[in-house]
């Protein structure tokens, strides 16, 4: 992760010597001699203080405090090397995702408090090996996944967090790769058994899940996906696979859906919460399986709204094991947050993923690239719903010339 800048937080005012001048009463004279004197005696001889080069620094992006877009900043960091199992990875690509707009107001709590740096996914290259490190080598290309710490141009992470980047795979593609298809590989065929000739309900499916949500299940025989979105990305989510695209701010989704399919559907990706998940257990057919997965409803502007988190509360989705019992449906919940530790699993749906993407069954979209400078503009991207695919971050402004080539 990042440590602690001294950056975040202003300096106060220091006192001007002058008449009557004091050291501050926190810190008696006695208290600083030792510091002086060590400080003096440890004072380099001028061609040795030349010699020595000052410690490498790198860029990190920093959340000073929760809030606005503002609260993000790029600040300089000191680079240090891998630790005994980790690796050093000089970054190239970061995934931007929902969780980190919920993190920046406060929402989520398996963010540190600030100020620190957040960021679940990227991909790089790894530059150093720490101690025990047997099998990753410098050079290698990898996808990194981690609870946060990620958006910087160089991280240490334990190698068993790294994951090795399919051939012919650019950076962005892997940066856009874990979050967004670990989760919508587990919640469709883990939690959601797919099978062909069955129907999906997918909602966001313009976002980094749906997107990933629609390519999977094409993976699939014969499955007709429904997908929420606004009616401005209805063409792209038809020629992705959407057999029916569902205008969520004019119409109700819910009767949309059963005109077409008046029995309701097999599965409901339910990333919106409150309200929205009675409706999708509501919409399940007989053996039907609901998964919730976030509380995007909770977002309602730049800043934490309590109006929104009481209304999703207290329309919080509530059913007893009796009660389930008769519908012969399922209700699933899915974060990948708290699987941190789940190596193997996590390494296993990769694999799967992996071999998806060399067949060219699934490939990320990116919607936009982004530099560290922009992520007020890529957070707005994402949180005024404008993205098609995947917004990226990048630690320098991206070059005109593809990325493909440095693969």
């Amino acid at each position: 992760g990042c440590s602690t800048s001294t950056t975040a937080r202003p300096a106060p005012p220091r006192p001007r010597p002058g008449p009557g001048f004091s050291l501050p009463a926190a810190a008696p004279l006695p208290h600083l001699l030792p510091q002086l004197r060590s400080a003096m005696s440890a004072e380099p001889a001028p061609a040795a203080a030349a010699a020595a080069a000052p410690p490498p620094r790198h860029r990190a992006l920093v959340l000073t405090g929760f809030g606005g877009y503002e609260k993000l900043k790029v600040q300089s960091r000191r680079s240090s090397g891998p630790g005994p199992g980790e690796v050093s990875v000089r970054v190239h690509a970061c995934g931007l995702n929902f969780a980190d707009l919920l993190a920046r107001q406060g929402l989520y709590d398996r963010l540190p408090p600030p100020p620190v740096c957040p960021g679940m996914e990227c991909a790089g290259v790894v530059r150093a090996l720490g101690d025990g490190v047997r099998d990753r080598q410098v050079g290698d290309k990898v996808m990194i996944l981690a609870k946060s710490g990620l958006w910087q141009e160089v991280v240490n992470v334990p190698a068993r967090q790294t994951f090795l980047m399919p051939a012919g795979m650019s950076f962005e593609e892997a940066a856009a790769l874990p979050v967004n298809y670990i989760t919508a590989y587990m919640i469709l065929f883990d939690f959601g058994n797919l099978r062909p000739n069955q129907s999906v309900l997918i909602h966001m499916a313009a976002g980094g899940v749906g997107t990933a949500a629609i390519q999977l299940c094409k993976t699939v025989e014969n499955v007709t996906i429904f997908g929420t979105a606004s009616a401005s990305k209805h063409d792209a989510l038809r020629s992705s696979g959407v057999a029916h695209p569902i205008d969520y701010r004019t119409m109700d989704y819910a009767e949309e859906v059963r005109k077409i399919s008046p029995k309701g559907v097999d599965i409901v990706l339910d990333p919106l919460g409150g309200s929205d998940t009675s409706k999708a257990f509501n919409l399940l057919k007989p053996m039907g399986k609901l998964i919730t997965y976030g509380v995007s409803n909770l977002l309602t502007g730049q800043k934490k709204s309590l109006v929104a988190m009481a209304k999703t509360w207290w329309n919080q989705f509530s059913i007893n094991a009796l009660q389930l019992l008769h519908h012969n449906k399922a209700v699933c919940g899915y974060d990948l947050g708290s699987m941190d530790e789940e190596f193997e699993l996590i390494g296993r749906v990769l694999s799967k993923l992996d071999n998806l993407y060399s067949q060219g069954k699934i490939k990320p979209k990116i919607d936009s690239v982004w530099p560290f400078d922009q992520v007020a503009d890529a957070m707005r991207q994402m949180q005024e719903k404008k993205n098609v695919g995947k917004v990226i971050l990048v630690p320098e402004a991206p070059k005109e010339e593809s990325k493909k080539e440095e693969n």
